[in-house]
Order: structure tokens, then sequence, then C-alpha cells
């Protein structure tokens, strides 16, 4: 009489197992951001409402005063400022995310368990590309309303969106980064450089339109090239060197902050 064993239980080799697991528990922090999104009345009008009503007052308010000097309609000029100024903003609220999770000893609690060390982090990130895409989303469908008409092709806007996902990730890093140093309250702040620096670029004015004075700064800084990057793709004619510049800036930025903020992480989890 013999004897059938049973067929031993398939195990997934280690490398898959450990591709899994950071992967599962990125998946678990990002789907706790996204309901603590949802919860948040503040941060659903600074994704959504906001963007729209800073659209609003420039196209309805200033829109007539402003287009003579943009070549065209001043809301197809307009929109790709309001958008990366959207990108921005909502990017801004992983920081007081970051704080709070630093500060009420949420990440203490993490420490126990067994996780993938950075997915808190990570979790704020994908949560941010997600939030933004959506507000995106509702900005252009309010801008198409008010009469803004872009000439994108499907390749362009394939482009919009791979572009537009690189800035959120860079924007949400840096904001990750300055929510690991400082304090609830001061973090709130952080969305202030998203919506006041883009003013001082090409994204709602020319730059031969500021005091001269002005014209250095404007030209050179980041938010110039990431915006005309933007008109571009949605005008349907984009420029290479452009948006190469406009990469240059937004990898250059994310790959420090992901080393910074990966190092500031380990000194204060570590204590």
């Amino acid at each position: 009489m013999t004897t059938t064993l049973a067929p031993a239980p398939r195990t997934a080799p280690a490398p898959v197992r450990a591709t899994r697991a950071p992967l599962r528990d990125v998946a678990a922090m990002s789907r706790r951001e996204a309901r603590r999104s949802l919860r948040s009345v503040d941060g659903l009008i600074t994704a959504f409402a906001l963007p729209v009503l800073i659209m609003s007052a420039f196209v309805v308010v200033f829109g007539g005063a402003i287009s003579g000097g943009t070549g065209g309609e001043y809301i197809d000029y307009v929109v790709p400022g309001v958008l990366i100024m959207c990108l921005g903003m909502n990017s801004a609220t992983a920081a007081t995310g970051v704080a709070q999770d630093m500060t009420t000893g949420t990440i203490d609690r993490f420490k126990t368990l067994p996780i993938f060390s950075s997915s808190a982090l990570w979790g704020h990130v994908i949560a941010s590309v997600v939030r933004n895409l959506a507000s995106v989303v509702v900005v252009v469908l309010v801008a198409l309303a008010y009469g803004f008409r872009p000439d994108a092709g499907l390749g362009d806007w394939l482009g919009f969106v791979a572009f537009a996902v690189l800035a959120v990730v860079t924007f949400t890093w840096i904001s990750v980064v300055l929510g690991l140093v400082l304090s609830v309250e001061a973090s709130m702040s952080v969305s202030m450089i998203f919506l006041f620096v883009p003013y001082l670029s090409s994204g709602f004015v020319p730059v031969e339109t500021m005091p001269e004075w002005l014209h250095g700064f404007a030209e050179h800084q980041p938010f110039t090239p990431i915006i005309e990057s933007v008109r571009g793709l949605l005008a349907g004619a984009p420029d290479g060197g452009t948006i190469l510049t406009a990469c240059v800036w937004l990898v250059g930025f994310l790959a420090a902050s992901v080393v910074v903020g990966g190092v500031l992480y380990r000194r204060r989890t570590a204590r």
C-alpha cells in the first residue's frame, strides 16, 4: 500500500516576495492617505475649488485687461500656469500630512510593524499623484467651459499627463522633506511657495511685461520652463529644449529630495 503525499505548497521566489512586500505596504499607505484626504474638507477645497477660483479670477476679472499682451486668447495662455500652481499647492498638503505623522506618534507605531520602512512617505506621494490628476481633470473641464481650446493631439495629451506626474512626484517629495523638518503649523505655509513663486514666472503674464529688474529671475527660475512645457504641449507645439530644461529641473529636485528625505526619515525614526 502506497501513501500519496500532498504536493508542497508553491512559494514565490525570494526576489519576488521581496518585491511584493514593499509594494503591498506602499499600496496600504496610499489607501490610508487617500481616505485621510477624503475626510479633510479644507484639503478638498484646496485640491478642487481653489484652483478653479484662481483661474476664474484671472479669466473673468483680469482677462480683458491682460489679454492684449499675450498674443491670443488669455485663457489659453493662463490655464497652463493655473495647472502647475494647482499641482504645487495640492502636493504641498503632503508636508502637513508628514509633519502630523512625525509628531503624533503615528510613525512610532509604524516602526513596530514589519513593513517597508519608507512606505509611509511613498504613500503620501502616490496619494498626491491620484489627488492631483483628479484635480487637473476638474480644472481642465472648467477651463473648457470658459472657452479654453487646446490644440493638443493624443501624443501631446499623453506627454502632458506624463509630465504632470513627474511634476507632482517632484513637488510632493519636496513637500515631504519640508514636512520632516517643520512643525505641523509651519508646514501649512509650504503651499505659499507654490502659490506665489509661479506669479514670478511666465505663468500669468509674459516675462517681457514685468519690470526689467525681474526679467533675469523670471526667465531662469524653474517654474518658467515647467509652465512653458505645459503650454507647448497643450497648444500642440511642444518645444524639445524647453521640455528638456524643465525635466532637468524636476529630476534634479526629485533626486535631491528623495535622498535628503530618506536620510532625514531614517534619522527621525532612529530616535
